[in-house]
This record gives structure tokens, C-alpha cells and sequence, in this order.
């Protein structure tokens, strides 16, 4: 195959749907989980969050065992894991009144923690992966198309969810989407290596175009064979371009798992729809990302070669995009309309997924030989979003109304945007205090 890498990104896109369907399904039984188990806004807030608790711990442990142990021993754990958990959920109320005091609310703790534990190591891995695999001129679209499966899995989870929940129980869904996962890592253990010259199917050529430093920026770094030891997760922290990277990602973050956990909800509580209706209506806010989050990798890596320019190329691209996202958001409260509300979320979702690469790419255009533990901790930092987003919307609906959670994602927006001014890619700990002077010349004689 001649662009076998291609072929292994597509893996990983299928891979994240699957991902992103097992944990947006969920949302769509809600009215059969509440109604059985009586759970109220502030409980089912809670069900919605607990999942956010394990991936946060995943995501970093993840990262570092991907640079480790190398992401094909990771990808086999994590698929496994998280499609048991899944599958497990089906009979978490059950467990929880024989084992936990009696608590179906417990039940679904456990088990939502373990499914977001096994998870969250997903992103950190692809980034391992395409630190290994993609080439430094096609990094943002190599992160684009990895992150292609979050909101293309969220726009399928709308039909999949409503489909099996047509055809059988809330309880079968679970066991049907956990087999699909274990199917996938069946296959995967079969086509990737953790390394392209350790494929056969990789041609002498495309491992000469992956690993060339043709084109490469001044501040831009390939991996090296002995750098994963160069460097300790902690001198994450130092480097303030990481860090605020991190932040402009938990904006993203915020609105993903506000349209992932609560749209549904408020679809019904609002504007009355039932069940019947969701499996369109929860596609909407996801039509627009599914194509803005290629273009946002392609275009970032435009404005890499036109400008030879990593800040404007990537931390640039992201704070337009938080911008007119906000613009959106701020927009939603004040509209009347059920059309004009879901064009907004569409239209202001595909302005929020526009740089989700940009967030992936820094750290690759940063630190490469740690693109598992650096983008572990980014995820540990962006994930505080998986549980502050659904069990904040779920006090502040009871409090003040579904208007407030859209107040509250222009705040965490505005927050991300203002980070992403302070991203300088590329820019490594020991490579500011260079400050990127231009190299000296020595005169000629």
C-alpha cells in the first residue's frame, strides 16, 4: 500500500467513533434509566459526570504507558477494557443494589469510572501514534483526521443509540456496542506496529517521506530513537505554551460533553420531543464539526508553509476559532426559535472543533519524543471538562434554567481563547531560553 499510514489514521477515525458512541449512548437511554431507577436532575447529573473521573486518570497513565511500553500495547488494553465496562453498565444498577449498600446510584458510579478510566487514554495514544507515524509537515491534518472520529462518533450516536433503543432494551445497546469494541482490537492487533519500519506493509519510500527533515521550521523536532528519557513529565508544568494549550483545550472539552451528556435532555424538556425525534435532532449540533475538524488540520498546516509561522499556523488559528464559537454561544439565550437554537449550536460546535488539532499539533511541534505523557496530562488538564461540564449544567438547570449552561460554555470559552494567546508552538522548555534568536553567522574572510 502505497500511503499505508493513511490506512492506520482511518483505523484510529473508526476507533473513535466506536469510542464515542459507547459513551454518548448514555444520554439517549437516560429516560428509561430514569424512570427505572429514579434518579433526579442533580443524580443524573452526577451518572453523567462519573464517567469524567476515571478518564481524567486514564488519560494521564495512558500517556505515559504509551511512551513506555509503545501504543500498540496500550490500544489492546484500553479497547478491551473499556468495551467489558460497557458492557458491564447494562447490569450496573443491579450490581450497585447487591454489592453497594443498595445504591443503584453507586453501581453506576463504579462502572461509568472504570468504562472512563479505560477511555481516557485514547487521544494520548493516537498522539503517540502519529508522533511515530505522521510526518512533520502533515501533522495537523494527521491530528485532524485522528480527531475526525470524536464528532463524527457523536453525530452517529444520535441514530445508533435511538436505533438499537428502537429494536431491543437499553440493556442489549450496551452489549451490542461492547462486542463491536472487542471486534476492533481483534483487528487492530493484525495492521499496526508501533513503529512504521517495524510494518511490512510500509514501502522504503513512504518511511523515507515520514521520517524526512525536508521543510522542517526551525522550532519544529522529529522523534528521536533515545529522547523519551530526555525529560520528565513534570517539566510539563514549566513550560507555560503547554500549559496554556492545555487550558484553550479544556474549552473545547467544555462544549463536547455539554452537547454529548445534556442536548438530549434539554431537547425534551424544552421543546417537548420524544424519543423518535432525538435520533435526527442530536445529529445536528455534530454535522458542521465533522468537516471543520479536517479543514482546521489542513488549514493550520497551510498557514505553516505560507507563513513558516507555528503561532500564527496553530495557537493563531484557535483563538479566531474560541471567538466566534463564544459569538454563538452568547447568542442561544436570547433566541425563541428550536430552528434557530440547533443552526447555532451547528454553526458554533464547527467553529469549537475547527482547531481541535491545534491542541494535539502543539505538542507535537513541541515535544514529540514525549507526545504520549505531554498529551496525557494536556487531556488529565482539558478532561476536568468531563465532569465539571455535565454536573455544573445539571445544578445550574435547577437553579436558573437551561439558559444558564449556555452562559456558563461562553464563559469557558472565553477562558480557552485568552489561554491560546499565550501559545508559543514549538517552543520547548531549554528551546525559550534560546528565545529562538536567529543563528549567529560568521563573517567571511
Amino acid at each position: 500500500m502505497k500511503n499505508y499510514r493513511y490506512f492506520i489514521m482511518g483505523m484510529i477515525v473508526f476507533m473513535t467513533v466506536i469510542n464515542y458512541v459507547d459513551r454518548g449512548a448514555l444520554s439517549y437511554a437516560q429516560q428509561a434509566i430514569i424512570s427505572e431507577f429514579g434518579f433526579d436532575h442533580v443524580s443524573w447529573g452526577a451518572v453523567l459526570g462519573f464517567f469524567g473521573y476515571g478518564y481524567l486518570f486514564g488519560s494521564i497513565l495512558g500517556g505515559m504507558l504509551a511512551d513506555i511500553k509503545g501504543p500498540k500495547f496500550v490500544w489492546i488494553i484500553i479497547g478491551i477494557g473499556w468495551s467489558i465496562f460497557e458492557i458491564a453498565t447494562a447490569f450496573a444498577g443491579e450490581i450497585g443494589m447487591m454489592l453497594f449498600g443498595g445504591s443503584t446510584l453507586a453501581g453506576f458510579a463504579v462502572f461509568r469510572i472504570l468504562f472512563g478510566f479505560a477511555e481516557g487514554p485514547a487521544f494520548s495514544t493516537i498522539n503517540r501514534t502519529n508522533a511515530n507515524w505522521a510526518a512533520p509537515k502533515e501533522r495537523g491534518f494527521a491530528a485532524s483526521l485522528g480527531l475526525l472520529g470524536s464528532p463524527l462518533g457523536a453525530l452517529l450516536t444520535a441514530p445508533i443509540a435511538v436505533g438499537l433503543l428502537s429494536i431491543t432494551s437499553w440493556r442489549m445497546m450496551f452489549i451490542i456496542l461492547g462486542t463491536l469494541g472487542i471486534l476492533w482490537v481483534i483487528v487492530w492487533t493484525k495492521v499496526f506496529t508501533d513503529k512504521p519500519e517495524d510494518n511490512p506493509r510500509v514501502s522504503k519510500e513512504e518511511l523515507a517521506l515520514i521520517n524526512s527533515k525536508d521543510d522542517l521550521l526551525i522550532n519544529e523536532k522529529l522523534v528521536e530513537s533515545n529522547g523519551v528519557h530526555t525529560n520528565k513529565w513534570y517539566h510539563f508544568f514549566k513550560n507555560p505554551t503547554l500549559v496554556f494549550n492545555a487550558i484553550g483545550y479544556f474549552a473545547l472539552q467544555y462544549i463536547t460533553f455539554l452537547f454529548l451528556t445534556w442536548t438530549p435532555k434539554y431537547l425534551q424538556d424544552v421543546y417537548g420531543f420524544q424519543l423518535s425525534a432525538l435520533w435526527y435532532l442530536g445529529m445536528i449540533p455534530w454535522i458542521g464539526a465533522c468537516f471543520t475538524v479536517i479543514l482546521g488540520g489542513r488549514l493550520s498546516d497551510y498557514l505553516r508553509r505560507k507563513t513558516g509561522n507555528l503561532r500564527i499556523a496553530r495557537s493563531g488559528l484557535a483563538v479566531v476559532s474560541l471567538f466566534l464559537t463564544a459569538v454563538c454561544f452568547v447568542l442561544i439565550p436570547f433566541t425563541d426559535s428550536v430552528v434557530g437554537v440547533m443552526a447555532l449550536m451547528c454553526i458554533g460546535n464547527a467553529f469549537n472543533f475547527l482547531p481541535n488539532s491545534v491542541y494535539w499539533t502543539v505538542i507535537l511541534d513541541t515535544e514529540p519524543n514525549l507526545a504520549g505523557t505531554y498529551g496525557g496530562i494536556s487531556h488529565f488538564i482539558c478532561n476536568l471538562a468531563t465532569i465539571i461540564a455535565p454536573t455544573l449544567t445539571g445544578v445550574l438547570v435547577i437553579n436558573y434554567g437551561y439558559p444558564s449552561m449556555f452562559i456558563a460554555a461562553v464563559v469557558a470559552v472565553v477562558i480557552g481563547m485568552v489561554a491560546m494567546m499565550f501559545v508559543k508552538p514549538g517552543q520547548s522548555e531549554m528551546y525559550s531560553k534560546r528565545s529562538l534568536k536567529s543563528p549567529k553567522v560568521k563573517p567571511q574572510t
